[in-house]
């Protein structure tokens, strides 16, 4: 049995009244106090959804807290080494608190500003920390290309020509990505846009200036071979014998390259450019692609609108029992009479009467419990021998219908001696899917406006139904209008037709696999998971634009030994993005709400698929169809020089090639 209370919201008293009386009947019920040994019962009221939404943030507080810690201990980890001088462990730390200070300043401005802030944009902290991390490796990286015995001044100089380049880049697309998400017409994806692109920029002005002036500081450090973690001004021998440091390349004059680098120079990369790797890898990418496009049609429209709701919350118990009831029985619509219309002519009762039948007459509407406070009047007046046949007798006589009928002195609006608005009930039924739910608000539109007089239907739900009209119509068109901005910068930063070609088929593909594998993870096509597709475009373009311009840069003839090149400086730069990127949004993967969970797979799924095409699809597909690139033969000389060189230092050196190529990945 389902009991609905209708409390007064009249005066500013009243609503207050009323949210305190809900508070009293949600702890009363919760309690047990009726001691209700079998029956069990469950709540709902309208104010849940702003109670919901709020305490959803709070719990992500926490969750924040805990993530910041684990992204420290990951860095951390990332910038160790056992040389106490070169160790980048304080950098790193400055490095998250860079990110905290984008957020509390692009937050704390447009708040000022008085831009809405809605419950999806709880989820940016988590990205912005991703995003911000991924600017620092790149720093740190190009500082680590730098020759350790210049001055500082210098090394800082030679590591913004390279990494300010990169970051801007990346920042570009990012910060353009979500801008783009704002020609959106839901607000709440608009209002994330605003907060997460604004963070952007300010994380790229924070990393530029405030990590970098720590980096310089860092420097300072370095340059006096000074330990990371002790001072010992007069240094004991026990001090040199277990801290000494400051190691470095007698050859290049650089630091010593990392351990992965050498990995994906000298096994990962022949590895992958084997002929029956491709052949697999090949193969490998036929399945991806048919899983993915098998999915796209699988994919699901809509919000479960108990996903609002955490899932501790009473709310989802009570839609769980409604559905298991009453689910024959949809949203009861509320048909609105707009403005003054003569309802004691008998012609425009019959055009009410007209609508009100055509209404009935769909297959999602139920004559028996729609309701209608003029037929009832009609009934009265037969009964009673009243005449209603003019203004005045109808509107002196609407006390006597309300005196029997109290509920319907609400859906009648009279002021000044004149019906201003009315309203009638229809109850709809049949609505069990989102398919339902959009082709039944469709229709019920359609059937206002095609009335003789001004008609508009109303429901609280309808805010959520909205969206199935719109949302793959949006979703196409933020996704086409992005990645082809994506593909403009492309061409204008990196000016060669063939990788901004490469990049738009990789953005393309990893949006295809992102969207078909949403379905397998019982991800819907919503406005949450829009905002999710939008990120895409940004991450997409990360991961495939720095490789295939490491590849088409690269002066040597032979397609394998380019793709080997272009692992030994991006290679364990796009796993150290990627980690710190998934890293950044995987506390949310254990959080009670269902947007928090849903951000954080579809983020998982753009950095994994984005991490696969970048180390695994593209440099095969390059070798097999990216040979058009010719070389004067000067250039090849040096190269193969440097080869030489490379081949008989393995590990210490760094080609000369790539001292102008962004050597990291965001």
């Amino acid at each position: 049995m389902k009991l609905v209370y209708y409390l007064k919201e009249d005066s500013q008293r009243d609503r207050e009244n009323s949210l305190q009386w809900i508070n009293h009947f949600i702890k009363f019920f919760a309690k047990n106090a009726l001691q209700l040994n079998h029956i069990k019962v469950r709540l709902f009221q309208t104010f849940t959804a702003n109670t919901l939404f709020f305490s959803l943030s709070v719990t992500v507080v926490p969750i924040f807290s805990w993530q910041d810690f684990k992204i420290s201990k990951f860095l951390i980890t990332f910038t160790y080494r056992l040389d106490p001088v070169r160790n980048k462990t304080w950098v790193a730390g400055f490095g998250v608190i860079s990110s905290g200070l984008a957020v509390l300043s692009s937050f704390g401005l447009l708040l000022l500003c008085g831009v809405p802030f809605v419950i999806t944009v709880a989820n940016a902290p988590f990205l912005i920390l991703g995003v911000g991390v991924d600017d620092m490796f790149i720093m740190i990286s190009s500082w680590q290309q730098t020759k350790v015995k210049d001055k500082v001044e210098e090394r800082m100089a030679e590591t913004y020509s390279e990494a300010a380049v990169s970051i801007t880049i990346t920042t570009l697309t990012d910060v353009l990505a979500f801008y783009i998400g704002i020609l959106t017409s839901f607000r709440s994806v608009q209002s994330f846009c605003i907060y997460t692109g604004t963070a952007i920029l300010f994380c790229f002005l924070y990393n530029v200036t405030c990590f970098g002036a720590f980096l310089a500081l860092n420097g300072r450090r370095e340059e006096n071979s000074r330990h990371w973690l002790e001072k010992d001004e007069n240094r004991s021998s026990a001090y040199n014998m277990c801290c000494v440091g400051g190691g470095y390349s007698q050859i290049t004059g650089k630091e010593i390259d990392h351990p992965m680098t050498i990995f994906f120079y000298k096994y990962y990369g022949p590895f992958l450019t084997n002929i029956w790797t491709k052949v697999f890898v090949g193969f490998l990418y036929a399945g991806y692609l048919a899983s993915s496009i098998y999915g796209c049609f699988q994919v699901q429209e809509g919000i479960d609108l108990r996903n609002l709701a955490t899932d501790s919350s009473y709310v989802r118990s009570f839609y769980d029992n409604d559905d298991l009831y009453f689910s024959e029985y949809g949203p009861r619509v509320m048909v609105v009479v707009t403005e003054e219309v003569s309802y004691w002519d008998s012609a425009v009762q019959s055009k009410i009467d007209r609508c009100l039948e055509t209404f009935i007459n769909n297959s999602y509407v139920s004559e028996s419990f729609s309701e209608s406070w003029l037929n009832a009047y009609r009934v009265m007046a037969n009964q009673m021998n009243l005449n209603i046949s003019d203004k005045s007798n109808f509107i002196d006589h609407l006390s006597i219908l309300f005196r029997g009928f109290p509920d319907f002195k609400q859906d009648v609006d009279i002021q000044s001696g004149a019906i201003r608005a009315s309203r009638f009930f229809i109850q709809t039924v049949n609505v069990t899917s989102a398919v339902d739910e959009r082709d039944m608000l469709n229709q019920v539109r359609d059937t206002a406006k095609s009335c003789e007089i001004p008609l508009l239907v109303y429901h609280p739900a309808f805010i959520y139904f909205d969206q199935y009209a719109v949302i793959i119509e949006n979703t196409i068109q933020n996704i086409a209008v992005a990645a082809g901005a994506m593909l403009v910068i492309s061409i204008l930063l990196i000016p060669n037709p063939l990788c901004s070609l490469w990049v738009t088929f990789t953005i393309a593909s990893i949006i295809v696999g992102v969207t078909g594998f949403m379905a397998f993870w019982d991800v819907n096509l919503d406005s949450i998971s829009m905002i999710n597709l939008v990120i895409c475009i940004g991450f997409s373009v990360d991961f495939s634009a720095h490789i295939t311009y490491a590849y088409v840069s690269n002066p040597k003839t032979k397609v394998n030994e380019k793709v080997i090149d272009a692992f030994y400086s991006l290679g364990y730069p796009i796993v150290q993005g990627a980690v710190s990127t998934i890293l950044g949004v995987i506390a949310l993967s254990v959080a009670e709400s269902y947007i928090f969970r849903t951000f954080f797979k579809i983020i998982f799924l753009v950095i994994t698929f984005g991490m696969i095409h970048g180390l695994v699809f593209l440099p095969v597909f390059l070798t097999l169809f990216g040979n058009c690139m010719t070389y004067d033969k000067s250039t090849k000389i040096k190269a193969d020089r440097d080869n030489q060189s490379s081949d008989n230092n393995l590990g210490e050196t760094h080609f000369s090639c790539y001292d102008n190529i962004a050597t990291t990945i965001s």
